[in-house]
């Protein structure tokens, strides 16, 4: 057993406690998990597993890290070619750094790697590059980085749609199609090595299939993907995020868990919009099951399951939540004055948001502290008022997301 498959173990089994590790960050390193078989922790995780004809690559790295990846890699297996590489999606932290191996390959005179993927990946490096603008500014604002999105991307050479069986260098690989934080996710089957390659199907929190800021989500095929990779009862798995696992009992427990998580919140939220019930209600309704929150791979760190309820509800009912003033609402800026000029000025909103916010009633307090900076845009007060109740919320919010977009928020300036 490897060192960080060890540390996972005693993690899930309550000797290391997950808040001491945190899990999901990368730790820069590599680990030989199984012999032939290394798991790079990185931004994004990558796996390798040498054969006949050289290494097989899941993922090879970030467009900022994937040089970490090439190295432990090399430092591994010096003299392996690349021989093939599966991107498990087409995410910016997943799928750079082939071209490192294909320099490589080039001055060694080796053939290059043959890339597989989703055949919905070429559209989503498509589509990046169309909101290269808005993605920097996501991302900005999520990872509190100034880090530009990249706008160079390389498709893959072989693509699929369903299920697509390999042979490289005499070792089989089956690769799936699923839906889940991506519509192009491929999770990867070794079965001679009873290895699962997840992807971001699997990253030590709470799924990541609500995300506010990014495109649609889809909890329930995710959690089939789940229950298919639970089905082939595999010993040992690589997640996109966070640690390898092995033990067949351990896979299967997190495979199952996250499965319940996601059809629980899935359910939940389908059951109250067959009701007809408005999206306030059914976020004030829908409760995630706690003792599935208390493992610790699934703890709400990244994504939150609000936002996972938010993501059903647009996928079966758009983007209306349900009241008849946001079907076709004013502009904020205009609420915002109204509400002010009734209780007296926009100070005074920003009083009393400061007043919840000492209270610890910080979704109230944003509410008003927006308003507030939306009525006197060029108040310094009004605005040193908003910017300490965004930023104690902030410091208040679980989850990385909730973080990076609350902080990004409490940074603003006034309005010239």
């Amino acid at each position: 057993m490897g060192k960080l498959t060890q540390l996972a173990e005693d993690v899930i089994d309550g000797i290391v406690d997950v808040e001491e590790v945190a899990p999901f960050t990368p730790r820069l390193e590599l680990d030989e998990i199984a012999p032939g078989i290394a798991f790079v922790s990185s931004f994004a995780n990558a796996t390798a597993i040498t054969t006949e004809r050289g290494l097989v690559l899941v993922d090879t790295g970030s467009f900022l890290l994937s040089g970490q990846v090439h190295v432990s890699l090399r430092m591994w297996r010096p003299d392996a070619r690349a021989h093939a590489v599966v991107f498990t999606h087409g995410h910016v932290d997943h799928c750079f750094g082939v071209e490192r191996w294909e320099q490589e390959a080039d001055a060694r005179g080796w053939a290059r790697p043959t890339v597989y993927a989703h055949e919905l990946v070429p559209a989503r490096f498509a589509r990046y590059r169309r909101a290269r603008g808005w993605n920097a500014c996501i991302n900005q604002r999520q990872f509190q980085t100034p880090v530009q999105f990249p706008e160079r991307f390389r498709d893959p050479d072989v693509t699929y749609s369903t299920r697509l069986a390999i042979d490289a260098g005499g070792e089989r690989i089956e690769l799936f199609h699923a839906r889940g934080e991506t519509d192009d996710a491929t999770w990867a089957w070794f079965p001679s090595r009873r290895l699962v390659c997840a992807g971001d199907l699997v990253i030590w929190a709470c799924p990541n299939a609500g995300n506010p800021q990014k495109v649609q989500r889809y909890a329930l095929d995710w959690a089939h993907a789940l229950r298919a990779m639970a089905a082939l009862e595999p010993e040992l798995l690589t997640p996109g995020h966070g640690l390898p696992i092995a033990g067949a009992e351990r896979v299967r427990a997190l495979l199952i868990d996250t499965a319940e998580l996601l059809e629980s919140l899935h359910d939940q939220t389908l059951a109250l919009m067959n009701q007809g019930a408005r999206l306030a209600d059914v976020l004030a309704t829908v409760k995630a099951p706690a003792h599935l929150l208390e493992k610790p791979y699934l703890r709400p760190t990244y994504d939150e399951p609000a936002f996972i309820v938010r993501n059903v509800w647009r996928l079966y009912g758009g983007w209306w939540d349900g009241e008849p003033a946001s079907l076709q609402p004013a502009h904020p800026r205009d609420l915002a004055r109204e509400i002010a000029s009734m209780c007296g000025g926009a100070s005074a909103l920003a009083d009393r948001a400061l007043a919840l916010s000492d209270a610890g009633e910080h979704a109230l307090a944003s509410h008003l502290a927006q308003m507030a900076g939306d009525a006197a845009p060029r108040d310094a007060g009004v605005w040193r008022a908003r910017r300490t109740v965004l930023a104690r919320r902030a410091d208040a919010a679980t989850s990385v997301m909730a973080r990076g977009i609350y902080k990004a928020a409490s940074e603003e300036t006034p309005k010239e």
